[in-house]
């Protein structure tokens, strides 16, 4: 055998690897391409959605299509939701989304819908009975988020997009893990007369 045959045969497996590496490099980036700051312009026309009279539902702004849903269906922007969520003290009334002060977003009674809009309204310009408004102190894009993540916490459909998990003590399933209203039905719930009877 000769000295340069074992380094011969070493170069298709090395060549092997580092194709193998940089394809999943790529096929990482592409499945994802995270955009960390918005532009401009997209990021106010997220502030010109359109409520219903009532202050239920409504009209997302006409970007938010184009986008692809980008903040119920982006695992980034559900953990910068999640994350914001935690900062903001959001567990002090939420909770885990169990409900504590303030109500629950698993119970299957939304007060004021669980579209994405009443959700973002809410966070924006506040809620009568305790919502705080939120509007002075986040951006429309970080509303946007925690809306997306607030949602994903009591959506009855699973959703393909996670945020990641903490490493501490869990007193309720993954976000993603649905529909809410059957892991936390503690039996029947009366009349809301808010909203009148369950469908």
């Amino acid at each position: 055998m000769k000295p340069g045959t074992i380094n011969n045969a070493k170069w298709p497996f090395l060549a092997t690897f580092i194709l193998l590496v940089a394809a999943g490099a790529f096929l990482g980036w592409a499945r994802q391409p995270r955009e960390l700051r918005t532009d401009p312009p997209v990021a106010a026309d997220l502030d010109r959605f359109r409520l219903m009279r009532n202050g239920i539902s409504g009209t997302p702004p006409e970007n938010y299509f184009a986008l692809g849903k980008l903040y119920e269906t982006d695992s980034y922007n559900l953990s910068q939701g999640k994350r914001l969520y935690a900062w903001f003290g959001c567990q002090t009334c939420h909770g885990d989304g169990r409900g504590n002060n303030g109500p629950s977003f698993l119970d299957g009674w939304w007060l004021y819908g669980p579209e994405m809009v009443s959700i973002v309204a809410s966070i924006r310009d506040g809620r009568p009975h305790g919502m705080p408004p939120f509007r002075q102190r986040m951006t429309i894009e970080q509303i946007w988020q925690l809306a997306g993540y607030v949602q994903t916490i009591g959506a009855y459909s699973a959703k393909v997009a996670a945020t990641g998990r903490n490493d501490d003590r869990q007193t309720r399933p993954a976000e993603n893990r649905a529909p809410a209203k059957i892991l936390f039905d503690e039996g029947p719930v009366g009349i809301h007369p808010d909203q009148g009877p369950s469908p």
